[in-house]
């Protein structure tokens, strides 16, 4: 019992910082987490105009579309209709994650305005190995998407990158990473597209 108090009494001030420190890092982040939010959207914003030019507005669309993850997990997309300054939809975008050969990949994707066709990739966030796996974030690598069918891609190891198609040519020495970034594009599209159709939020194309 001794013990105990002793060990009370001398701990106190510990204790009492551990919870003040943890109280305010609680609040701090509650504080900034709609700021550090919105940053991600503009951020996210920023990339797709890149790859839809026409981009002047994004439009969250209010059905909830449930898709598979690559690990079995039941996840949640926002579908943006992207809007030129005409009024008129140009296209979709969305966020996708899942694993790569280090840590999570997280890109926004880009489709045509019929879902035929993707406009192009970017990446949001990654840790991939710096000059083998980190270069899935290169251009050489990413405009392989550009035009590829919205749909099951496929990587191959040789082949033309210049010629747009289903077939995703890796980067030399980053396999694993190159395949990653096809997968979870191939695996949310595809769900992605078929969750659309048939909560029928595509079709209204003006």
């Amino acid at each position: 019992m001794n013990k105990i108090k002793n060990f009370m009494q001398q701990s106190w001030l510990l204790i009492v910082a551990s919870f003040f420190f943890g109280l305010l890092i609680a609040v701090t982040n509650a504080a900034l987490s709609p700021r550090i939010r919105q940053n991600e959207i503009n951020k996210r914003n920023r990339m797709v105009t890149v790859l839809l030019p026409e981009a002047k507005d994004f439009i969250l669309m209010d059905e909830q579309v449930e898709i598979q993850s690559l690990q079995g997990k039941k996840e949640k997309v926002e579908i943006y209709k992207v809007m030129s300054a005409a009024d008129e939809c140009v296209g979709w975008s969305f966020e996708a994650a899942g694993s790569g050969f280090a840590d999570k990949i997280k890109l926004v994707i880009a489709i045509d305005k019929h879902f035929e066709k993707i406009a192009g990739i970017d990446i949001i966030s990654s840790n991939e190995t710096p000059g083998f796996g980190d270069q899935i974030k290169n251009d050489y690598y990413r405009d392989q998407f550009n035009g590829a069918p919205a749909g099951d891609l496929k990587l191959v190891t040789i082949g033309e990158r210049s010629q747009i198609d289903s077939e995703i040519v890796a980067i030399s020495g980053a396999t694993i990473s190159s395949e990653a970034v096809v997968e979870i594009v191939s695996n949310s599209v595809t769900q992605v597209k078929e969750q659309m159709l048939k909560k029928g939020i595509m079709g209204n194309d003006k």
